[in-house]
C-alpha cells in the first residue's frame, strides 16, 4: 500500500502533463508513434507523453505582406511592385503533412506567381486593370496551394513603383492628354458659336428691320458707359428706302 500512492502521484502528474488546450479558432493534428492519427477539435485533450505528439494550427484568415519584387512588364520597364495576401487553413492535416512551413510556402509561392503575373502584361494594363491582375494572381496561388489545404481569399496589389523617368514620360503623355482634349473641347465651342450665329442671321433676313433693332439694342447696352466711342453702322435696309439716287448725293455728301 506504501508504493501505491506514489504511483498514484506520478499517474496524476503525467495526466496533468498530458492535458493540452485547444483554442476555438485552433485545430490540433495528433499523431501516435509517429503516424497521422486524427485532428483535434477546440477542447481540453490529452496527449499522452512519448507515444502521441501532436501540433496545433491556427485557421484563421491571415493576412500576410508579399515583399517588395523587381519585375519587367510585358513592354519592359522594370518596375517595383508588392502586394498582401489572404488565406486560411481549410485542412489543418494537409498543411501539417504536405507541406513544410506552410507560411514560408505560401509567401514564396506569391512572389513568384506575382513577378510572372507582372511580366505578362504592359503598364498600361498592369496601372488600369490592378484588380483583373490581382485576381489573376490570386487564382494561381489558391489552385497552387490547394493541394496544402490552403485557401487563397484574396490578392491585393498594394503599390506600383515607377522609376523617375518614367514617372515624368508619364506626366508628359497625361499633360499632352489634357491638351488634346482643351483644343477639342474649344473646336467644338466655336463650332456651336458658328451655328448659333448661322441660325441668328437667317433668322434676322427673314425678318425686315431686325438687323436694326439689334443694333439699336447693342447701342442700349454700350451707352451705359460714356466713356465708350460708339460707331454706327447704317443698315442696308435704310438705304434702300430712299432709292439708289438718294443713296448716290447721300454717299457724295459723305465724301464732301
Amino acid at each position: 500500500m506504501e508504493f501505491i500512492f506514489p504511483i498514484l502521484i506520478v499517474v496524476g502528474i503525467i495526466l496533468l502533463c498530458s492535458i493540452r488546450q485547444i483554442n476555438e479558432y485552433e485545430r490540433g493534428i495528433l499523431f501516435q508513434f509517429g503516424k497521422y492519427k486524427k485532428i483535434l477539435t477546440p477542447g481540453w485533450k490529452i496527449v499522452l507523453p512519448i507515444i502521441q505528439s501532436f501540433t496545433k494550427v491556427d485557421i484563421r484568415t491571415k493576412a500576410v505582406d508579399v515583399p517588395e519584387q523587381d519585375a519587367i512588364t510585358k513592354d519592359n520597364v522594370t518596375i517595383r511592385i508588392n502586394a498582401v495576401i489572404y488565406y486560411k487553413v481549410f485542412d489543418a492535416a494537409k498543411a501539417i503533412i504536405a507541406v513544410e512551413r506552410f507560411q514560408y510556402a505560401v509567401s514564396q509561392l506569391a512572389q513568384t506567381t506575382m513577378r510572372n503575373a507582372v511580366g505578362a502584361v504592359s503598364l498600361d494594363e498592369l496601372l488600369t486593370e490592378r484588380d483583373k491582375i490581382s485576381s489573376e494572381i490570386c487564382r494561381i496561388i489558391d489552385e497552387a496551394t490547394d493541394p496544402w489545404g490552403i485557401k487563397v481569399e484574396n490578392v491585393e496589389l498594394k503599390d506600383v513603383k515607377l522609376p523617375d523617368e518614367m514617372q515624368r514620360v508619364i506626366a508628359k503623355i497625361a499633360e499632352a492628354e489634357r491638351e488634346k482634349q482643351a483644343v477639342i473641347t474649344k473646336s467644338l465651342g466655336e463650332k456651336e458659336a458658328a451655328q448659333n450665329l448661322a441660325e441668328a442671321a437667317q433668322i434676322m433676313s427673314s425678318a425686315p428691320g431686325a438687323l436694326h433693332l439689334r443694333t439699336l439694342s447693342t447701342i442700349n447696352d454700350v451707352s451705359s458707359d460714356q466713356s465708350n466711342t460708339i460707331i454706327f453702322a447704317i443698315p442696308i435696309e435704310v438705304l434702300n428706302a430712299f432709292g439708289q439716287k438718294n443713296i448716290t448725293d447721300f454717299v457724295d455728301k459723305l465724301k464732301k
